[in-house]
């Protein structure tokens, strides 16, 4: 009979990370996952021949450089290349386009609005105030306000501190930022309509909100806080793909003598006299450990993988009531060259970025209304990238492999989905991008379509949520998954969590995996090998 210190159930990326803190302290160490490759949504598969899709995840920026640095994930071959810049086309044949250089920049918003490029210097160090302050708090552990433990309240008092260096009326604008909708935020700068919507778009990646929806002005943080090379707010791409990232993590785990096994879907974690003692596979084996770590979403760890009476009813009902609403869909494309955007000046580096066609706020929200009415968006948002331009290991020479994001897409159309409603989605996507690249279909060699439903089949995020959770302040910090167990420990004694469903939530972080792997070391009472911000200044 195998048995392990620890067992780490889903080899996505926090899993990994986690698994790989707790094996640098000594642990031994299993992760199990369902499919036959690692990575969970952060994963790069030939799908095409010749082509390397990033079908799921499909740029860096979150992922925390001290997590890159204490796994050495350089050294195992992990390499980020940042992103130049974005560009939102507009229906009259002219563009709004976001660079990296700061006087280019406000040349280029003032030629949309003289106010708007006085107006985006405010708003720029708004924001970066707020990233700041949140930035603090992504390797920690968040405070349970009913605990008197001495580490929980002094990472309360830290928090307090943090806090107690705002003024007055920055604590009101703050916890008013927490509350606001998008657009709402945005239009206390901003009065060009492309500008509204380029900075909108942020707010409704992945989640189940419109711009005019409360809450969106915290997604925009959210995905604003990353960094890469040191610049806060970057984006970048992984050289070969976003399973890069995975298989970085997986390597320095497997140098600390850690075991994976693929095709490996664990059937239940049980539990003996009030204590996670192993898991149960598919097939029926039993492997045993002391230590049990869900990397699956609240639902799926709750729901499906615990039988019921080994749970408090309140969790049962908590997760039942755990918003995770799918709303993202996702087009991979070979192309046979690179795209033309006549609106483009010729060679412009703004091609090397995020693109999007949706203009106005209206035009959003629009898209999200169909959403609501069990639809996808005939008009949708995309959030498109060609990452093949940096990085030539992800299609033949002189081909082009291009990733689109797609806001909305329902995790069940009136009706259900079938193939026919499936490839309708796609069309509206190609359709869109067509409509600002004449030669674009042209160029179209193999497109992979997902909706919500081949996300959760295949990666195991319900409902297709990226995030496995929404971000909305009642599922934030101590909130998240549910108050009671916002620091990485279930239910039963041995059995922990450290998916996206926690603290601090979604995208290709790590931070997750790492807090939950320093809880799980200061219960063992092993060595800590985790990064962590608390304590700084």
């Amino acid at each position: 009979m195998q048995s392990y210190d620890a067992i780490v159930i889903g080899a996505g990326h926090n899993g990994l990370v986690n698994a790989t803190f707790l094996a640098k302290a000594g642990l031994k160490v299993l992760v199990v996952e369902k499919n036959d490759y690692i990575g969970g949504a952060t994963v790069s598969r030939e799908l095409h021949q010749d082509w390397k899709y990033s079908n799921c995840s499909y740029v860096c920026s979150l992922f925390r450089p001290e997590i890159y640095q204490a796994l050495d994930l350089g050294r195992h071959g992990l390499e980020v290349v940042p992103l130049q810049g974005s560009v939102t086309f507009k229906q009259n044949g002219d563009y709004f386009g976001s660079y990296h250089q700061s006087p280019v920049r406000r040349r280029e918003i003032e030629r949309h609005s003289k106010r708007d490029a006085d107006a985006s210097i405010r708003f720029d160090a708004d924001l970066m105030k707020w990233c700041r302050l949140i930035r603090s708090f992504l390797l920690t552990a968040p405070p349970d306000p009913g605990s008197l433990k001495i580490r929980n309240v002094m990472e309360f008092s830290y928090l307090l501190k943090k806090f107690h260096s705002l003024s007055e009326s920055q604590i009101y604008e703050f916890i008013r930022f927490f509350t606001m909708s998008i657009a709402e935020y945005l239009e206390e700068y901003f009065e060009s309509d492309v500008i509204l919507a380029h900075f909108s778009g942020g707010s409704i990646i992945g989640t189940g909100l419109g711009v005019y929806s409360p809450g969106t002005a915290y997604v925009l943080l959210h995905h604003a806080m990353g960094d890469v090379d040191g610049n806060v707010g970057s984006w970048g791409f992984a050289r070969g793909g976003m399973g890069a990232v995975s298989a970085a993590i997986a390597s320095s785990f497997q140098a600390e003598d850690g075991k994976i096994r693929t095709d490996a879907e664990v059937d239940q974690i049980l539990v003996k006299g009030g204590r996670a003692v192993g898991v149960a596979l598919n097939g029926g084996e039993e492997i045993y450990a002391n230590t049990i770590v869900s990397n699956l979403d609240a639902k799926r760890t709750f729901l499906k993988i615990m039988a019921r009476n080994d749970l408090p009813e309140n969790v049962v009902q908590r997760a039942e009531n755990f918003k995770i609403r799918g709303s993202s869909g996702k087009v991979n494309i070979a192309l046979d060259g690179l795209p033309n955007f006549p609106a483009l000046p010729p060679r412009s580096p703004l091609t090397l970025g995020h693109i999007h066609f949706t203009d106005t706020l209206e035009r959003l929200e629009r898209a999200y209304d169909d959403w609501k009415d069990d639809s996808w968006s005939k008009d949708p948002y995309v959030d498109l990238v060609i990452p093949s331009q940096y990085d030539p290991t992800l299609a033949p020479p002189g081909k082009h492999m291009m990733s689109v994001f797609v806001q909305y897409c329902p995790v069940k159309p009136e009706g259900g989905w079938t193939d026919q409603k499936k490839d309708a989605f796609g069309a509206s996507v190609i359709n869109q991008i067509s409509d600002y690249s004449p030669n674009f279909k042209d160029l179209l060699l193999h497109a992979e379509v997902r909706t919500p439903k081949e996300i959760e089949d295949e990666v195991g995020l319900t409902e297709g949520n990226i995030f496995q959770g929404e971000l909305t302040l009642d599922q934030l910090m101590f909130n998240r998954p549910f108050p009671g167990y916002a620091r990485y420990r279930g239910p039963v004694k041995g059995m922990y969590m450290c998916s996206s469903s926690t603290h601090p939530g979604g995208g290709v972080m790590g931070a997750p995996g790492t807090n939950s792997a320093r809880e799980i070391l200061a219960d063992l009472k092993r060595r800590d090998t985790t990064p962590e911000d608390f304590g700084d200044d």
